[in-house]
């Protein structure tokens, strides 16, 4: 072998070598629970991939527009600090955001070239006696956003750093960068201060949290009440996060009666802003949370020639509000509001809604409110869709309504109607009324009672004549995950799991399962202000103020797939996606909760164990995405018993044996539940209330399987799916049967019905 081969083959092996090493310390910074295990523990590691004499890594105190690192004095952790500024290596990369390699930090001439104001503070070097000559240092970043900086010093066998460290140094960067944003999601981002300065822990943070959400209270008030948060700490920390300076409510601040005679005081309280100072041409505003939406808002509302934002509490701003409703110069009332504006166009939309057409025969005012009737009624029901089914031999039209999962008979129709009402049902769907040979889709979209109902059309043409099957989409608010009947076992790790600042998790099964409705209580259970979440769904069902909500259009190419590559630079924190229908989406949904988002998703599955099959089959790598998935949830949803008629019994022997064998002996006992005179099961019996069917709503069943390491295992395996149920069982998972049988037990449904969903 010529020499020129053995050292390219050297050198290939030192690179695999290096790259198996890069591989051990990103799983080990990707692991850590918080930035201070980066700082101490995992210095050493990443050191040793670059030979090196010492490393240093600091990270941004925006504050104090400084940078900190800390490091191990015997058992005392001590703290480095650096102006982020020319007097300083690592504070000139954080100031111009460039790597720097200096082979020399004594040579003045060097640094010189690089900036006339940058020099090297060799004050350490003589208090240590260690000798600096080589520098290698970059800033962290995460999508433009600073986050510190990891510096190099001496290479231990060369005179200098290479070209070739010097793209290594950029490549940990990088994976330090995720790393510390999904640090400081994980401490929430608005009170990231008060744990970094010792006023809060992180659990303490977190109960404030909880406490806000449940007591529907504004969590500065509840850090202020019950965790003894002084208000200025309160400032310092929303200053850090937003940037902009804090302010309390005073009386000297002069609130310019010109520029505010123009605003309504009730729009001011809602929106939490309001000028409080104009001098000049700058105007001062207090304003409780400076978004971008927001800012433009107010900008495009009051004229200025520059504008300082300071941020507020939303009660010291209300205080600045009440000041002025209280002035009797403040008399002026503006025009009509936003909200007048929409109101009138609402009603102008609502009267093209009756429209007909001049085809429809001497009957079209019947046949007109005929349609509506059929749609109304659904709604009135609570039908989740509705079927118009002609039969050319019976010589009728059946409408049936699709009730907690079941068809109904509700109307019958002559026959000879047929034909006008589905031709009135296409003009409001604005489908093609001449063509009844290919199947048709459309939508519908009315007002009822002040609710926005839409329906999805679908035209179908049958040996009787078109079909139509309507799913009613009726806009509503999301459901807390209290009440979707989850086992206590199940909320519990799914609100740990909705916890998680990225990560894969997906809800599954067939359609109409409620899943869509289960994602949105996921989603709504996280949707606080400082969380950006967008959603990409066919069709939106449900609508979430504080969500960014896009519909897809596959008929324009505007997918899932695509959905999610246009909010991955859209500055997401959390990503649902309706369906993962094929690999691409997949993969963008996997690749996107690897790099610091939380990502929702759905799939048409029958269990959590064959999900992660399926999605493995699709060809996703078992790696990637063993270590993105968070959990899976598989539901159906059963026919509850009617409350009002439902009839206690007390079953046999062997119907008890079935309930133990359907649910597996050897757990059975976990139910506390033991045959004795006093066990009750209820039947259905059927009253008014019900339609005598003896069922009235429905209930989910869930089973929940969590990421576990041994799942993540598995799944990097590509183990048989019959092992992965074994292992989410020992994990604790009830299966969907067992979940089912469990509210057997409770009341809830009866076993009928759980076998009618479940194999």
């Amino acid at each position: 072998m010529k020499k020129e081969d053995i050292i390219k083959v050297q050198e290939l092996e030192k690179k695999l070598q290096y790259n198996e090493r890069l591989k051990a310390v990103t799983n080990k910074i990707n692991s850590v629970s918080n930035i201070d295990e980066i700082f101490i523990r995992l210095t050493n590691d990443i050191l040793g991939l670059f030979d090196a004499e010492r490393i240093t890594i600091y990270a941004i105190d925006p504050m104090r527009n400084e940078l900190y690192s800390k490091h191990l004095v015997g058992a005392e952790i001590k703290r480095i600090r650096l102006p982020i500024s020319a007097s300083s290596l690592a504070g000139y990369v954080a100031y111009t955001l460039e790597t720097i390699n200096i082979p020399d930090v004594y040579d003045a001439a060097t640094l010189k070239a690089i900036n006339p104001r940058l020099t090297f503070d060799s004050s350490w070097d003589k208090k240590t006696g260690f000798r600096t000559k080589q520098v290698l240092a970059t800033p962290i970043r995460f999508e433009n956003r600073l986050f510190g900086i990891i510096q190099f010093i001496n290479k231990k066998e060369e005179e200098a750093f290479s070209k070739e460290d010097e793209r290594n140094i950029v490549e940990i960067a990088r994976i330090l960068g995720i790393a510390f944003r999904n640090q400081s999601k994980m401490l929430t981002t608005r009170f990231n201060y008060l744990v970094m300065q010792n006023i809060l822990t992180d659990e303490e943070l977190k109960r404030a949290i909880i406490a806000a959400r449940e007591r529907k209270k504004e969590i500065e008030t509840v850090l202020m009440e019950e965790f003894k948060v002084q208000k200025k700490d309160i400032g310092a920390a929303l200053s850090q996060s937003y940037g902009y300076k804090f302010i309390e409510y005073s009386e000297k601040y002069f609130i310019p009666r010109d520029i505010a005679k123009g605003l309504n005081l009730n729009y001011l309280k809602n929106a939490h802003w309001i000028p409080i100072s104009a001098v000049g041409g700058k105007v001062v505003i207090a304003i409780d949370s400076p978004n971008d939406m927001k800012i433009s808002e107010i900008k495009s509302l009051i004229k200025a020639d520059d504008y300082e934002f300071n941020i507020a509490l939303k009660e010291d701003i209300s205080k600045f509000i009440n000041s002025l409703e209280k002035d009797a110069e403040y008399s002026a009332k503006p025009t009509s509001s936003v909200s007048d504006i929409i109101s009138e166009l609402e009603v102008r939309e609502e009267d093209d809604l009756d429209r007909t057409d001049s085809n429809l025969d001497e009957n079209a005012g019947a046949i007109v409110r005929l349609a509506n009737k059929i749609i109304v009624d659904a709604y009135e029901k609570g039908a989740s869709d509705i079927h118009i089914e002609p039969s050319k031999a019976k010589k009728k039209v059946d409408v049936r309504y699709r009730v907690d999962g079941a068809c109904l008979r509700h109307i019958e129709i002559p026959y000879s109607h047929n034909s006008a009402l589905v031709s009135r049902l296409k003009i409001m769907s604005s489908l093609d009324i001449s063509e009844r040979r290919m199947p048709q889709d459309g939508k519908i979209k009315f007002t009822y009672k002040e609710k926005q109902i839409e329906l999805r059309v679908a035209t179908l043409p049958t040996v009787g004549g078109e079909a139509v099957v309507m799913r009613i989409l009726a806009a509503s608010e999301p459901m807390p995950l209290t009440a979707l009947r989850l086992s206590e076992r199940n909320i519990r790790e799914l609100r740990d799991i909705v916890s998680k600042p990225y990560g894969l998790v997906l809800v599954v099964g067939p359609t109409g399962s409620g899943k869509t409705t289960t994602l949105h209580s996921a989603l709504g259970h996280i949707n606080v202000p400082e969380t950006k979440i967008w959603t990409a769904e066919d069709p939106v069902e449900i609508t979430q103020y504080g969500l960014c909500q896009v519909e897809v259009k596959p008929k324009i190419k505007f997918d899932f797939a695509r959905a999610m590559r246009a909010f991955l630079r859209a500055d997401p924190d959390v990503i649902m996606v309706g369906e993962m229908r094929d690999h691409e989406t997949a993969a963008t949904g996997i690749e996107a909760s690897l790099t610091g988002h939380l990502v929702f998703s759905t799939l048409h599955t029958n269990s959590a164990p064959e999900t992660i099959t399926r999605l493995i089959d699709m060809g996703l790598d078992p790696f990637n995405f063993a270590d993105a998935l968070l959990g899976v949830l598989a539901q159906r949803l059963v026919r509850t018993l009617c409350k009002d008629c439902k009839q206690p019994y007390h079953p046999d022997k062997e119907e008890f044996e079935e309930l133990v064998d359907a649910y597996g002996s050897q757990y059975f006992p976990e139910l506390g539940v033991m045959y004795d005179d006093k066990f009750t099961l209820y039947k259905a019996k059927g009253c008014d209330k019900c339609n005598n069917t003896g069922y009235r709503g429905r209930a989910g069943i869930h089973e929940l399987l969590v990421g576990t390491n041994p799942i993540k295992k598995l799944i990097q395996k590509k183990a048989l799916m019959e092992l992965i149920r074994d292992q989410a069982i020992a994990d604790g998972m009830k299966t969907l049967f067992q979940d089912g049988v469990d509210k057997v037990i409770q009341g809830l449904t009866d076993v009928k019905q759980v076998r009618r969903v479940c194999m």
